[in-house]
């Protein structure tokens, strides 16, 4: 069980796999206006850096599930680097079905709603382990500008237009699931530039590293098509957001 490959030599330099910067998860985790001790599930979490900075910053504690064995050691020698390795454990694990033990205060998912086969699905899968008047995190892409036919939006790694909705219609979505949007972080062109664009050189520099690798012809191609399609499509047309939700 784990992440093909070229998901992390793609990301191999990336503490965030997703197009936040550092500055917008920050002021993210103090927008939400928790106590320090509050307790945080974090489903796909990456290499951990939202539950390790929240940890020394804010003082929360908690647990991060991600498929990757890769990611999870990362979060793991994150938490230590960071001196929370105390307040902060990280599970590899299927988060698709992960319930936590006890309920949580905050429960996240933070750019991987395929876990519950999409918003609705994820929002439920997340209830499961929050408390009562608790808060929820799904980051979710949207689109900025629809895409004006079929290609457009198989180049913004959809399968139709139909795949996300415009801004409005997401939150419009999260009501219609029984929740009150309370707070949103969105990313912007500059932060999924510093996003998308680090990519193109973990892909250069693991290229340069391993000429003969069995991957090597298809992180070529990646590399070759991907930053001409990035600024002519996924730049223009997909928004992407943080959206903390609190059930009605």
């Amino acid at each position: 069980m784990d992440l093909p490959r070229i998901f992390t030599i793609r990301e191999s330099s990336h503490r965030i796999h997703n197009p936040l910067t550092h500055d917008k998860l920050a002021t993210l985790g103090r927008a939400l206006h928790l106590a320090p001790g509050t307790q945080v599930l974090d489903l796909a979490s990456g290499s951990g850096e939202m539950l390790c900075t929240w940890a020394r910053d804010l003082g929360f504690t908690g647990t991060g599930v991600d498929i990757s064995t890769v990611f999870t050691e990362q979060a793991r020698a994150r938490a230590v680097e960071l001196g929370v390795a105390d307040r902060v454990a990280f599970v590899h694990g299927d988060a698709a079905g992960h319930v936590a033990d006890e309920p949580v205060d905050l429960a996240a998912c933070i750019g991987a709603t395929w876990i519950g086969n999409g918003v609705a699905g994820t929002a439920e899968l997340l209830s499961r382990s929050l408390r009562p008047g608790g808060l929820m995190l799904i980051g979710e892409p949207y689109w900025r500008v629809a895409p004006p036919d079929q290609e457009t939006a198989e180049a913004c790694h959809a399968t139709s237009p139909a795949d996300f909705l415009p801004l409005p219609g997401l939150i419009e979505q999260f009501g219609d699931l029984g929740y009150d949007v309370v707070e949103m972080v969105l990313a912007d062109q500059d932060s999924w530039d510093r996003y998308a664009a680090a990519q193109w050189l973990n892909l250069r520099r693991w290229l340069d590293r391993n000429p003969d690798d069995e991957l090597a012809p298809e992180v070529r191609a990646e590399l070759t098509t991907e930053p001409a399609r990035y600024a002519r499509c996924t730049r223009e047309h997909l928004g992407w957001g943080v959206f903390a939700l609190m059930k009605r």
